[in-house]
């Protein structure tokens, strides 16, 4: 079994990320842990909402109760993006050329690298952004569906609809496709590179819980997602992505609830983590599972592989955090 590293923190952790190969660990309290040469920690919040690795800039980005955006550097340095006293904020996102974005009420917010801060209005809470890979494009998804913007034009929204509360967004790394959360127990898609008429939604359904993880393989051909007692991995190599096809059922434990998928950075293997704190690996071509680490005091709230695929950080709402060296 490969090696685990224990890190126990206080209370509930929201995230686990690395930047290079230091595993970072932030608190809903606020506080970042990261292990640097021991443990150090950055104080960035007054009850900390969201944190995640901005892929372009090799950064964290987060969001707090304290209304305020920070990016937080390799060394634990956390710098003020934007500030909205009063205001709590549980939706950022790190796009390319050094852009950062998030949303406060109807509102999203983009903020360019020179500093300029752009806003676009929606009818109903934002509550999920994503930027696409190319091009400074973001997706704010609300209530009925996902708003498409391009950031450097005035041109009037993309609107694709589909009912329902959304919550959260994610675009293929090819950006021919758009997969959204949904409240109901659901994923909904839409195949961008579509010609105009075509039907372009994919209705992924059948969860029996609401589905809180999404995570791409390296390529884009396979979407893991949890709200099962298995990862359910949609496939997305063919031009219509899902549309009539079964995903895949890996990792499966009887009544035992997936809360976070993670895969691996170039090989498709998918780390899996549980709600009573197992984590498996398994590889998408045969569903050979190695188990990764036995299950703890809490459920699995955040996976993250190292650049090198070699270590993986896992973070839990019980504070018992670590990092397993799969190589051992």
């Amino acid at each position: 079994m490969p090696t685990v590293a224990p890190l126990d923190l206080e209370g509930h952790v929201v995230a686990a990320h690395f930047l290079g190969d230091v595993p970072f660990f932030a608190t809903a309290a606020g506080s970042i842990h990261r292990l640097d040469g021991g443990e150090k920690v950055t104080e960035a919040h007054e009850g900390l909402l969201t944190c995640i690795r901005d892929p372009f800039s090799d950064t964290l980005i987060s969001g707090g109760e304290d209304g305020k955006v920070l990016r937080v550097g390799h060394d634990g340095t956390a710098t003020v993006l934007a500030e909205a006293p009063r205001k709590w904020i549980s939706v950022v996102a790190g796009g390319p050329q050094g852009a950062v974005a998030w949303a406060q009420g109807k509102s999203s917010f983009v903020r360019t690298s020179d500093g300029a801060v752009k806003e676009f209005t929606e009818n109903r809470s934002v509550e999920g952004i994503a930027f696409a890979s190319k091009g400074l494009r973001i997706a704010a998804a609300r209530y009925n569906g996902v708003s498409l913007h391009w950031v450097g034009t005035n041109a009037p929204p993309v609107d694709l609809d589909w009912k329902g509360a959304h919550t959260g967004v994610t675009f293929s790394p090819d950006n021919r496709f758009l997969v959204t959360m949904m409240q109901e127990n659901a994923l909904h898609g839409w195949k961008l590179d579509g010609k105009p008429g075509e039907n372009r939604h994919m209705r992924m359904t059948g969860y029996p819980a609401k589905v809180k993880s999404m995570s791409w393989s390296a390529k884009g051909k396979w979407l893991a997602s949890s709200g099962a007692p298995a990862a359910i991995v949609w496939p997305f190599s063919a031009k219509d992505g899902p549309m009539g096809k079964a995903p895949q059922e890996l990792g499966t434990r009887a009544d035992i609830m997936v809360t976070q998928v993670a895969f691996h950075p170039t090989d498709e293997v998918l780390a899996i983590g549980f709600i009573d704190g197992m984590i498996l690996g398994v590889r998408m071509a045969d569903g050979k599972e190695a188990l990764l680490r036995r299950p703890g005091k809490g459920g699995i709230t955040g996976m993250s592989w190292s650049a090198s695929g070699r270590l993986l950080a896992f973070a839990s709402e019980a504070g018992d955090c670590g990092v397993v060296d799969i190589s051992a």
